[in-house]
């Protein structure tokens, strides 16, 4: 009996909890890069095997600087996801509910959108310095476009039915926008949200790449200054695993904000 719900177990991976899926690529990759390694076939200066890595970061831990790279990194993609999400929720909103101002802020929004993140920097290090102002701002250009083209294409693209239905019984603008636009857009800026806040934490490595003494980019660029690869792959680690808490935690708000949908899901 108990060997016949086993094998019905692995006969039915999909129904195997998420996380648990979730886990066995990185998993996989783990053990992959282990036996690589101890078996010679990658050079350890090129790929340390990960039980290496994880000596590293338990070293870094104990030393008392990993704690304060991590938080240095984090205050300056909150900081920087905060000021670019809230203007670009402003701004979006603003072009998806009016075609004059989309007619005039589109063209310029979208060719400044084209613009590479590090040609911002030169200028922002001539205009703001080394301090923290200039990385906040390059991660609050880096979350503004995502949440931006998510809260105006929500805007733009709710069914024009529902508006119409709306003003004829009588909604007033505000009670339009409360009861018909927002939870209409809500999907779109939740997923600008959510992309925003990933281009956050790629904006963030590369304010630090170039100038910080704190930061999970500080430790990319002391690794390959000091030709240490376990610090570069511990640093990568700690930015996988944060970007994905932080996603998490968008994902966990966003099926409580959508919890009225009745989504498809992806389910067959």
């Amino acid at each position: 009996m108990g060997g016949a719900s086993a094998g019905a177990a692995w006969r039915s991976p999909r129904q195997w909890p998420a996380w648990l899926l979730g886990l066995l690529l990185p998993a996989g990759l783990l053990v992959w890069a282990e036996l690589a390694v101890r078996l010679g076939w990658i050079a350890p200066h090129l790929l340390p095997a990960p039980s290496e890595v994880a000596v590293t970061l338990s070293q870094l831990a104990t030393q008392g600087g990993l704690g304060q790279h991590i938080l240095a990194s984090t205050l300056r993609v909150l900081a920087g996801f905060a000021i670019g999400a809230g203007a670009a929720v402003l701004a979006g909103a603003l072009v998806g509910l009016s075609p004059l101002a989309a007619a005039l802020l589109t063209p310029s929004f979208q060719a400044l959108r084209a613009i590479p993140s590090l040609a911002w920097v030169p200028l922002l290090l001539l205009w703001l310095g080394i301090d923290e102002a200039s990385k906040v701002v390059l991660i609050a250009i880096g979350a503004f476009f995502p949440v931006y083209m998510g809260v105006a294409s929500g805007f733009r693209d709710v069914d024009r039915k529902l508006v119409e239905v709306a003003r004829l019984r009588g909604l007033g603008r505000f009670a339009l926008a409360r009861r018909v636009l927002l939870p209409a857009a809500l999907p779109a800026l939740l997923t600008g949200l959510r992309n925003g806040l990933s281009l956050a934490w790629m904006f963030m490595v590369a304010a630090e790449l170039i100038a910080a003494s704190r930061g999970l980019g500080y430790l990319l660029t002391d690794g390959r200054e000091t030709s240490r690869a376990d610090i570069v792959l511990a640093a990568i680690v700690l930015l996988a695993v944060l970007g994905k808490l932080s996603d998490s935690i968008m994902a966990a708000i966003e099926r409580r904000a959508l919890g009225w949908r009745d989504s498809f899901g992806g389910s067959t």
